[in-house]
């Protein structure tokens, strides 16, 4: 796990090294073991690593092939090296690290080298020959990479700040991908908060050479045929169990301790019970327990611990602390989002008590439909009369429905009994917005969004291969193009390097995600939670777990936002209200009716705002 950066100036004059130190510099916390940099005429290579495996130097990158022909660097773990060097036997190696394996399969396939690797990853590969560089991201999309390209430069970097830090890129927000931020609380591929510069798809490859760029994708979540019988349900049960077990033992291959979240809620135990089955040593596990006896899972999460023998630590947390480390958080950003600052004060906690590489339970709703609307989507469909039915009528009841609550489930309903269908495309965009289109309209210059954002782009694309999935599985295949990949796997990634903390999931392992999404409805329909994936694993996880009502820690943001967080937010709020793309007045005006708990204004919906601008003023974006 590290951070990496480039620059190409096409004109070919020599990179000064301060341009691709600064960019290494401003990602520090990426890789605080070994700081790096190769500069050869007009291309410079920069890396930041933080040692997981082959901890020696000389794994150190910029790493050179045995040829002196490619130069690397390399964000992310090949879980599968060793078998990739078996492939590749002819190689002359002189390290232990993935890195060479990686850069040794490259010499080797070329762009075909994609389909040996498992893992997360995004790397870029100098050809000093054909004077051409290759740049790729994993088939999920777990690690970013960002870049800019115009007719002077390529830049590259895992994180925006390292290209802003360039000072080539005009700091400007891309107003045109603002209502997708708005809408579903971070930016969608392929855009950015910055404009210009973009995000490189996941399970995709380029080849830039001579100022141009080639893009290629070898990967689509929703075109990967299953060659196997689902009649048998003990056989689909026995094959979900096996590929769980071998993406969680991929994840443990480190060359320092291996630590998991651990809640005490199904996803996290399961991983843990499959961590304990598959390790040759014991397990740690780290919980973060609360005072308020009304919300903490901690005895939960010691049953699991005692129940697989785990080296286990409990994290006390008061709200207070959480509070403290919330400009911390916000700092870390990379990228605004309205998710993530959790995910970044649980990183800091479990890197303090000595762990560089995570387990993560993250992936276990969006695989195993364990989210309310997987349900209510198969419900969706036992109304297509509807759409059959007059456009009067359509606009009756989409009236009807937004009359009693416009906000909440109903007005959702309403939204879609006012689109022209009821696919997962047109659906999906409606299950996961924060501002409705009539917010948007209400509180910004954007319009409403309309059916043309970024994330209905991506839908529309896959919708036809999307169709031939079981209905549960196209939530899941929408779930991986939107919240997934644009806001949980980001923020995962963002705040935990932040801490400098490596976190794997082994729920979105490809082999495991191509498997689950042909499972047929019949076999995946939770009779109770996620009961697909609690049947595959039985009896791996007792009663206790399965059948508890959900608890789990809800900060108390409606009441933070109105105390504790007021003075922030208000400064924030005002300060957004005089950007062009804000209607002011009304912001404003929905700002003081939260703060008198007016109940159909949800905190997430301020939040969002408040958080944008934040990063706008950390950032110096106009």
């Amino acid at each position: 796990m590290c951070g990496i950066a480039g620059i190409i100036n096409f004109g070919k004059e020599t990179i000064e090294g301060s341009l691709i130190q600064k960019m290494t510099d401003s990602m520090a916390h990426r890789g605080p073991d070994a700081d790096s940099y190769y500069i050869e005429g007009g291309i410079a290579l920069g890396h930041r690593r933080l040692s997981i495996i082959d901890l020696s130097s000389a794994a150190n990158q910029p790493f050179t092939d045995a040829s002196g022909r490619y130069v690397i660097v390399f964000n992310g773990e090949i879980y599968n090296y060793a078998e990739v060097k078996a492939l590749v036997a002819d190689y002359p190696f002189h390290t232990t690290s993935d890195t060479e394996a990686l850069i040794a399969a490259y010499a080797k396939w070329g762009s075909d080298c994609l389909r040996h690797l498992k893992g997360m990853f995004a790397f870029a590969i100098w050809d000093k020959q054909k004077q051409e560089l290759f740049i790729a991201r994993d088939r999920l999309g777990v690690k970013p990479l960002y870049y800019f390209l115009n007719d002077q430069y390529l830049l590259f970097a895992s994180e925006i700040r390292a290209i802003l830090a360039t000072n080539k890129v005009s700091r400007e927000i891309d107003a045109d991908a603002l209502a997708d931020y708005f809408r579903f609380q971070s930016f969608c591929f392929p855009d950015s908060p910055v404009k210009n510069v973009l995000q490189l798809e996941a399970g995709s490859w380029a080849v830039i050479r001579r100022g141009k760029m080639e893009r290629s994708t070898y990967w689509n979540v929703a075109a990967r045929p299953v060659d196997f019988d689902f009649s048998d349900r003990t056989l689909v049960q026995k094959r979900v169990r096996e590929l769980l077990l071998q993406s969680v033992s991929r994840r443990l291959v480190s060359d320092v301790p291996v630590g998991a979240f651990l809640s005490g809620g199904i996803d996290s135990s399961a991983i843990v019970g499959l961590m304990a089955e598959a390790g040759s040593s014991k397990p740690n596990t780290f919980n973060i327990s609360f005072g308020e006896k009304e919300y903490d899972e901690s005895v939960y999460a010691k049953m699991i611990a005692g129940r697989f023998d785990t080296n286990h630590t409990t994290i006390l947390l008061q709200p207070e602390m959480f509070l403290e480390e919330l400009p911390n958080a916000l700092g870390a950003m990379d990228s605004p989002s309205g998710d993530g600052v959790n995910t970044y004060v649980v990183s800091k906690a479990i890197r303090q008590n000595g762990m560089t590489v995570a387990l993560s339970g993250v992936g276990g709703d969006e695989l195993f439909a364990g989210y309310p609307f997987f349900m209510q989507y198969l419900q969706l469909q036992k109304l297509s009369w509807l759409w059959k039915a007059p456009s009067v009528l359509r606009k009756l009841a989409a009236g009807a429905a937004f009359t009693v609550n416009k906000g909440g489930r109903t007005g959702r309903i309403g939204q879609l009994l006012q689109m022209q269908g009821y696919s997962i495309d047109q659906a999906y965009p409606v299950f996961r917005q924060i501002l409705s289109p009539r917010l948007l309209r209400e509180l910004t210059t954007l319009g409403d969004g309309g059916s043309h954002g970024q994330l209905e782009v991506q839908l529309a694309a896959k919708k036809e291969d999307m169709g031939r999935l079981p209905l549960l599985s196209q939530v899941s295949a929408a779930e991986y193009l939107g919240y997934t990949q644009q806001t949980l796997l980001k923020d995962t990634d963002q705040m935990g390097m932040a801490a400098s903390l490596e976190i794997r999931e082994p729920f979105f392992d490809h082999d495991l995600l191509e498997f689950v999404l042909a499972i047929p409805d019949s076999i995946k329909k939770p009779e109770f939670p996620k009961s697909l994936l609690v049947r595959s694993l039985a009896p791996m996880l007792p009663d206790e777990i399965v059948f508890r009502k959900k608890q789990g820690f809800l900060f108390p943001w409606n009441i933070w936002l109105r105390n504790e967080l007021r003075s922030f937010c208000d400064g924030m709020i005002n300060n957004m209200a005089q950007r062009p793309f804000i209607n002011g007045k009304n912001l404003l005006a929905y700002w003081k009716r939260f703060l008198k708990e007016d109940p159909n204004i949800r905190w997430s919906e301020i939040w969002l705002f408040a958080v944008l601008e934040y990063w706008l003023e950390k950032n110096q974006i106009s």
